[in-house]
């Protein structure tokens, strides 16, 4: 999921809500609104989802290792 389109789907559905009168100035409140949202989000100081699955798998490949290295070392432990 692209977060810069999530952003302005959110705006867009919050502006929605507003009554008509208000709506007229609907660009300008979408732009606000989503420079608020981002800015919240970014305080939480979450990762995006490239990043986690960056770390995923990295986190995968250092388990892989670190299991083959753990068997080498029974085998050594083994052969002594």
């Amino acid at each position: 999921m692209n977060s810069k389109n999530t952003f302005d789907d959110l705006a867009k559905k919050i502006t929605g809500l507003l009554p008509d009168s208000v709506q007229q100035m609907q660009q300008d409140l979408e732009s606000s609104i989503k420079a608020l949202l981002q800015s919240s989000l970014s305080k939480m100081n979450l990762v995006s989802r490239e990043e986690f699955d960056v770390q995923a798998a990295l986190l995968a490949r250092t388990r892989e290792k670190l299991d083959r290295l753990e068997k080498q070392l029974s085998d050594i432990e083994k052969s002594i």
